[in-house]
């Protein structure tokens, strides 16, 4: 009884961490996230919904931010049903099933709506392949059963995954090793583009307790612990580095674009301000100058 407790724990802690990462990279592209989702009025509850808002189709950017298999699909709501520490098999399969079925009843929906998938951090056996008759697609890492049953339940292995950019964020939670470190390698080189809300703080815990053995590892890990794991990590990167790396590959009117006006010109001589001025920009300076004087 206790290891099925601890068993259970760990399921909600890992596809809650994957819902909250979900959460930060899809909300802003209108795309809402929900974890423990109930399916009905009452139990059971689905791992993760998402749902596409206002559109009749993906846009390219929400594309961009969806890993392959839900990419694809034109339904606008995703059922995911996350595996981490539990291979996926048949009392897998028969709860996506449930979901994928209440789900489209409760809610009134046609077939082509709603499509439901099983994420695995896991690789499925050889085993599994052949009992449920699954079938790689063109896509790597994405497999299709054969059997009418199950036709409604796409399996994505993440570790299977292609590195391409609208894999990685997923792409954490692989179970292999050399999986995760090139994601996060890759999500981490993307720098300025993941720092936008708790995204990257998130990225950043997840990488510190999965690379870290000084992080002690709860049983019950929430999203908010992994992202002040993150967020600790974060300040301490930027108080060392150095201030050329900082700003390395950053535009000047990006790096300018943090600084009030006045502060923009704090300690510079009178010729350093007018440094690089045009004739006609210093003929206005001096126009608007004259005119402040004559309204004194």
């Amino acid at each position: 009884m206790e290891n099925q407790k601890q068993e259970k724990n760990q399921k909600t802690r890992w596809h809650r961490l994957l819902g909250k990462m979900l959460e930060e990279l899809l909300t802003p592209v209108d795309i809402a996230v929900m974890t423990d989702f109930s399916i009905m009025s009452e139990p059971p509850e689905a791992d993760i919904l998402l749902l596409r808002r206002n559109l009749p189709n993906w846009s390219e950017e929400q594309k961009s931010l969806l890993p392959d298999g839900i990419r694809d699909t034109d339904a606008e709501h995703i059922l995911i049903e996350f595996k981490y520490t539990e291979s996926v098999n048949q009392s897998v399969l028969n709860q996506a099933l449930a979901y994928d079925t209440f789900y489209k009843r409760a809610k009134k929906l046609s077939q082509n709506r709603v499509k439901t998938f099983v994420l695995s951090s896991k690789r499925p056996t050889k085993h599994f392949f052949n009992k449920f008759d699954y079938k790689e697609t063109s896509l790597p890492g994405i497999y299709k059963s054969n059997a009418p049953m199950l036709e409604s339940l796409t399996v994505i292995s993440l570790n299977d995954l292609t590195d391409e950019p609208h894999n990685l964020f997923v792409k954490c939670f692989a179970s292999r090793k050399k999986e995760q470190d090139k994601a996060f390698k890759k999500l981490f080189k993307s720098g300025k583009n993941l720092l936008r809300s708790g995204l990257y703080r998130l990225i950043a815990g997840l990488w510190k307790i999965k690379n870290s053995k000084e992080v002690p590892m709860k049983l019950e890990m929430t999203p908010e612990d992994v992202m002040e794991i993150g967020k600790e990590w974060e300040e301490l990167f930027l108080n060392i580095i150095p201030v050329e790396r900082k700003l390395a590959g950053l535009k000047p009117q990006e790096v300018m674009s943090a600084f009030k006006p006045q502060e923009r010109l704090a300690g510079l001589k009178p010729q350093e301000r007018m440094a690089g001025l045009s004739s006609e920009e210093l003929k206005e300076i001096e126009q608007y100058i004259n005119n402040l004087k004559n309204k004194k």
